[in-house]
């Protein structure tokens, strides 16, 4: 039996997914997170299996009846790599056959980070987490979508794409092709090896995993104040997101506006106030009355957010959600730190 008034929210990145049960009122009944539901990788049989297992764990916390069905009034499954229909239709047919919700609606994380970065739904949203992607939505509706395929449709300033840069920085600083750095000394000590060409005989070999090159990101972002070469890998991203919001804005012509332009990810989210200004000047410099932000909530908060503007919810109900979810978001990340300190 349908629980009424029921959101089921979902922001599903290459990393992580986090799925959030929340009532009519706004009230956070269950938040958990598992693994990547990136379709690309996983297929969508894959997809599906990690989303049942969390959804399976959120039932429980909140003491449903893991039969019934539907679960929930909406769904909002925002997943990285849902880019092109034949993608979202492949997904969707799939959990038409589960019936989860009265209605479903599947979509690309992109919309759940600016749904939960403005309230003005409209307006330009660039992520940057493991991969790079974009998306711009006009006041009338219209969309500005890229294809976010990575290095076969142009895209760099993702994780994967920094930690890679910093992989090869370091390889050519110790072979003599490239100006020192101090990522020489840091690639090499992360992963517990002895030199950089070490490291890249390691992923060359497959002796370390692909997806681990990505862990390199945040090295570079902390050593870019004080180091010429990770200063310009950051540089780069801040081109990128640049590139990305204008090419938005142009295709909406909005440029004459005040959009707001919201930055969210794990490498955005992580960028110093330096970065994030250097991006305001670059998208200021084509929309000046341009509003950049990083994104106050993670996505999940905007897949919920979503959901409850489905329903009709009040601004109270909205406001309760945010800060519920914000405030559980950060208890588990300071779970996190606690365990690995």
């Amino acid at each position: 039996m349908i629980r009424d008034g029921l959101v089921l929210a979902v922001d599903g990145g290459g990393v992580k997914t986090d799925l959030a049960l929340v009532d009519s009122s706004g009230a956070l009944l269950s938040l958990v997170r598992g693994g990547s539901t990136q379709a690309h990788y996983l297929g969508v049989e894959g997809c599906v299996e990690v989303l049942s297992g969390l959804l399976d764990t959120a039932i429980t916390e909140v003491g449903l009846d893991p039969l019934a069905r539907p679960i929930a009034s909406t769904a909002q499954l925002l997943l990285a790599g849902m880019d092109l229909p034949e993608e979202l239709a492949a997904l969707g047919a799939a959990m038409d056959r589960l019936s989860w919700s009265e209605r479903l609606v599947l979509g690309n994380d992109t919309e759940a980070l600016l749904r939960a970065g403005t309230d003005r739904g409209w307006g330009v949203a660039v992520v940057s987490g493991t991969g790079i992607n974009c998306l711009g939505v006009a006041p009338d509706r219209r969309e500005a979508r890229f294809l976010s395929f990575g290095p076969v449709s142009g895209d760099w300033g993702g994780g994967r794409d920094l930690g890679l840069a910093a992989l090869g920085a370091a390889v050519r600083a110790a072979d003599g092709r490239g100006p020192r750095t101090q990522l020489e000394d840091l690639v090499p000590a992360h992963f517990g090896l002895g030199d950089p060409l070490e490291v890249a005989r390691a992923f060359h070999l497959e002796e370390l995993p692909a997806d681990r090159v990505g862990e390199l990101a945040p090295i570079v972002l902390v050593l870019r104040a004080e180091d010429a070469v990770a200063a310009g890998i950051v540089g780069r991203l801040a081109d990128e997101v640049v590139a990305f919001a204008r090419a938005a804005l142009v295709r909406l012509e909005l440029t004459e506006t005040d959009p707001d332009v919201v930055l969210g990810g794990s490498v955005l989210r992580a960028v110093s106030v330096e970065v994030v200004d250097a991006i305001a000047r670059g998208i200021q410099g084509l929309a000046p009355a341009a509003r950049v932000v990083v994104s106050p909530s993670e996505p999940i908060v905007g897949a919920a957010l979503l959901g409850l503007d489905a329903l009709g919810a009040d601004a109270a109900a909205r406001a309760r959600a945010r800060a519920e979810l914000d405030a559980a978001v950060a208890k588990r990340s300071g779970a996190v730190v606690e365990r690995l300190g």
